[in-house]
């Protein structure tokens, strides 16, 4: 909604208003920016796995054999605010794995607020790297348009969420063909008093809030996993069957019983699948795919790494302990710093 303060284009500096998604004097987008990985984009040329060759067509192609070029194994992108690393790991052929964000400039003195999405393809399903790659860019968009457009965090997450599932149900071309994901988002926005952090999840991929070892304080909640994995082991837990060791050991531990595709509900997600907290911090919010999780599940080990180094750096450094441990899935990381309130700007 407008506030009727006046802003400048970062582009032309022409007045804009807050409401405005675009420009009218040069047409740059407004609202902040965006990164959505993987992009398929190449990067610097690498030896063809088929005849060692270093030349390729435009379309990607080797000029002397006709092997169509290797993805990178690794993509990452640091916007200040937050911090993400997708990498295929090890074990696996591609990265089906897709993590997107956005940053959204304050206006009229507020700070920023950013929106973030891990979904993780599920490999039994046909073309899961297109539904993880729908599903964390669809969900940003529309959990960002939300915001701009007012809606509180709950709801613009939710709105995410939603836009998120019906994008993925749409991708279905046929009977049978259902790729499908998980889904992990969060809006983090701060104020003069603190730092609100909204979370909608469906599947395993999770969220967490990490802090270094530190004397209680009042108004910053020690480090936790704020979501609750939509997993076979997850319910033995909560129907108290089976400790939550017990039930990782299980060999179907790792069986969703919510996810996003064609072959799930239209409303795949639970009644709790939203989940608020407020912080006065600092400290760090984490998002990943269980390809990390697998390996480093504890938030207090979590935030040993995660809280130690600058947030890019941390990411990194997660994703190659998730690959010393064996990289058998694709890693996705996404690390948000939540400063103290007198450091927010």
């Amino acid at each position: 909604m407008s506030t009727g303060v006046g802003l400048n284009c970062p582009g032309c500096a022409a007045e804009v208003h807050q409401q405005d998604r675009f420009c009218e004097n040069c047409g740059q987008e407004l609202g902040g920016k965006r990164i959505a990985l993987p992009n398929n984009e190449p990067g610097p040329p690498s030896v063809c796995d088929g005849c060692g060759g270093l030349k390729y067509d435009g379309d990607g192609y080797c000029v002397d054999c006709g092997q169509l070029r290797g993805a990178p194994d690794r993509f990452d992108a640091d916007l200040g605010a937050v911090a993400v690393v997708t990498d295929r790991g090890i074990s696996h052929a591609r990265n089906e794995d897709a993590v997107a964000a956005a940053v959204l400039d304050g206006t009229g003195g507020a700070p920023r607020t950013v929106v973030i999405v891990v979904a993780d393809g599920v490999s039994s399903s046909e073309d899961p790297q297109v539904a993880s790659g729908t599903a964390a860019r669809t969900g940003v968009d529309a959990c960002r348009t939300a915001l701009l457009d007012g809606l509180p965090a709950a709801e613009a997450a939710m709105a995410g969420l939603a836009a998120a599932a019906q994008a993925v149900r749409d991708i279905a071309v046929a009977d049978g063909h259902a790729p499908s994901c998980t889904y992990v988002s969060a809006v983090v926005r701060a104020d003069a008093d603190g730092t609100e952090i909204t979370i909608a999840n469906v599947g395993d991929s999770r969220a967490y809030w990490l802090h270094a070892d530190a004397p209680d304080e009042p108004g910053n909640p020690p480090s936790q996993r704020l979501t609750s994995d939509d997993s076979w082991a997850q319910a033995l837990v909560d129907a108290g069957a089976m400790d939550e060791q017990a039930a990782m050991n299980d060999p179907r531990a790792h069986t969703l019983i919510r996810w996003l595709g064609a072959d799930g509900p239209a409303k795949p997600w639970s009644d709790s699948c939203i989940r608020t907290m407020r912080t006065t911090g600092p400290g760090v919010l984490l998002l990943c795919s269980d390809g990390l999780w697998n390996y480093l599940s504890d938030a207090t080990a979590l935030a040993e790494v995660a809280t130690a180094t600058a947030p890019a750096v941390a990411a990194r450094e997660l994703v190659e302990f998730a690959l010393r441990c064996g990289g058998s899935d694709n890693i996705t990381v996404a690390i948000v710093p939540v400063p103290q309130p007198g450091e927010v700007k």
